[in-house]
């Protein structure tokens, strides 16, 4: 219960500019969330899931929270239940197919429903807010530190050589945005070619695709980035071994931590990773939601939402380029470890899995 407790932490307490206006909702009726998320069983969408739930509890909301699984149909039959159901506000908490799933946006905006995004954003239609974190640029930076690494193991040069990028699910907005920071890095030195094979966000293709480059390409492989190491970075560390080759010698790196993340980080077998802030980023997603609800304004474009100590603040408010309309709000995401400790306390990772 103290984890529990100890979620509103992260999030809660904010401060922002001026913000738009909003009209207040009906006192004697109970404010009634849906929230759809892609797979229970990851623990960043526990982290979603969990985040949102305390909030909710917290203020007296009732939130349902479906698992539409990879599947765009589910998806799409899910936000049919919410509409007939007569929900007040949606949180979508990653989907596979962003553009796929536009009529499901359009038909909840047709009703007015106020639409909250987490990880991946639709790609169409109006989204109120989507509340992420920098993928470019966090991707750049795991990059960067990748070829930092390689650089000190190479008095302080970047040799000839090959980077393995094993990327999530191609057709995912969220690996789009990922191969775009990590190519910002490479094109800076014309003697490293990359290489990608698509680990499809599990442990098995990631080990799979790892394995077959790591192979074919041998002993020109300098580096190796996992898009997101905490749902393949196992996989991929896990090829390596299996070839008989240490995980050091490839700096591997990536974003989005979890607890496999943080175990492989103190065993030295991963280099950098940049943490995901997903428990706040969820409740932000149901204030957020609140506010509306009930007349408050939220965020606008412009804004800066700041808390002193959070690792996700300041966070930017700008234009959401993804979805036809809304706002994108950028949280900041840590360096782990090279700015903040596999055992900081304010990891999500440490405060609801740190017992595992």
């Amino acid at each position: 219960m103290k984890k529990w407790l100890l979620i509103m932490m992260l999030g809660v307490a904010f401060v922002f500019v001026t913000c738009s206006d909003g009209s207040a909702a009906p006192a004697d009726k109970k404010q009634v969330i849906g929230m759809l998320v892609k797979d229970a069983t990851a623990e960043y969408i526990q982290a979603f899931m969990i985040g949102a739930q305390n909030y909710c509890d917290e203020h007296d909301i009732e939130i349902k929270i479906i698992d539409g699984g990879y599947d765009t149909m589910k998806f799409l039959d899910a936000i049919n239940q919410y509409l007939m159901q007569g929900i007040d506000g949606f949180i979508i908490a990653a989907v596979e197919d962003p553009i796929a799933i536009i009529p499901g946006i359009e038909s909840l905006n047709e009703k007015g429903i106020p639409i909250m995004a987490l990880d991946t954003c639709p790609s169409g239609g109006k989204v109120d807010m989507f509340i992420t974190f920098d993928l470019v640029d966090s991707s750049r930076k795991a990059a960067e530190q990748m070829i930092e690494g390689i650089k000190a193991a190479n008095d302080g040069q970047v040799p000839k050589g090959v980077i393995i990028e094993i990327t999530g699910a191609l057709v995912d907005m969220f690996a789009q945005e990922c191969m775009k920071g990590v190519k910002q890095v490479i094109d800076q030195y014309p003697q490293l070619t990359l290489v990608q094979g698509e680990g499809k966000w599990f442990n098995e293709d990631a080990f799979n695709r790892t394995a077959d480059l790591l192979t074919r390409y041998g002993d020109e492989v300098v580096g190796i980035y996992c898009q997101t190491p905490d749902i393949m970075g196992s996989g991929t560390v896990a090829a390596v071994e299996s070839l008989g080759r240490d995980p050091k010698n490839y700096f591997i790196s990536g974003i989005c931590l979890g607890s496999e993340g943080i175990a492989l980080l103190k065993e030295g077998k991963l280099h950098a990773v940049v943490e995901q802030p997903a428990l706040s980023s969820a409740v932000f997603a149901v204030q957020y939601l609140d506010d509306l609800y009930n007349g408050r304004p939220i965020p606008k474009i412009g804004d800066t939402v700041e808390e002193k100590g959070a690792l996700w603040s300041p966070a930017r408010v700008i234009e959401n380029e993804h979805a036809d309309e809304g706002a994108t709000m950028i949280l900041q995401g840590p360096l782990v470890p090279q700015e903040v400790s596999p055992d900081d306390e304010r990891l999500w990772e440490n405060i609801l899995f740190g017992d595992k």
